[in-house]
């Protein structure tokens, strides 16, 4: 136990940052009161703090890059950096996602595959008004905005599958038909 010299309230060691040269080895002021002071420090000082540290990555910035990246992996920042684009973007929290997702069975909402291991899903909005639709998988919702959220062309497209669909099958069962015909009348 050490007594701060800042609030004078007495609190364990590990409330305490190291520092070399002192007896105990610890910093007279306890972590509170240390990140206070560094707090105002910050404030009244803020342009050359931004600066400085703006020099320091720019001065490392194969040493920065490769923080930020190996930080961006950890769970629980992709989350929190997930959480922040979806409240950004369409005004939604995370358990909102999760429990518009497990409406739809916990995958796309057209196609049903669900959201790979390292990746999410899509929220699909109309472009117009931003009001949420569901949630997509890539090709799914590429595919609607590649159709500009046209239903009449995405009606077209599918009854262009369809028919082409269905004239595929007819050509394949007339070519098996010959087929058996040769074979049949070859014997």
């Amino acid at each position: 136990m050490k007594r701060c010299t800042k609030w004078g309230v007495v609190q364990p060691l590990d409330r305490f940052y190291r520092a070399k040269g002192t007896k105990d080895g610890l910093r007279g002021d306890c972590k509170d009161c240390f990140a206070a002071r560094r707090k105002r420090w910050y404030v009244e000082n803020k342009d050359r703090e931004i600066a400085r540290v703006a020099d320091w990555q720019r001065r490392n910035a194969d040493r920065h890059r490769a923080y930020q990246q190996e930080r961006r992996q950890q769970p629980e920042v992709k989350r929190k950096n997930r959480e922040g684009h979806l409240r950004r973007k369409y005004g939604m929290t995370i358990e909102q996602y999760d429990a518009m997702l497990e409406q739809q069975g916990g995958g796309c909402f057209i196609c049903g595959r669900p959201p790979r291991e390292d990746s999410s899903l899509h929220v699909d909005h109309d472009h117009s008004t931003g009001k949420v639709r569901g949630i997509l998988c890539f090709c799914c919702n590429n595919a609607l905005a590649d159709f500009q959220d046209d239903p009449a062309l995405l009606r077209k497209a599918a009854s262009y599958v369809t028919t082409n669909s269905v004239e595929v099958q007819e050509e394949i069962q007339l070519a098996r038909a010959r087929a058996l015909s040769l074979v049949g009348g070859g014997s």
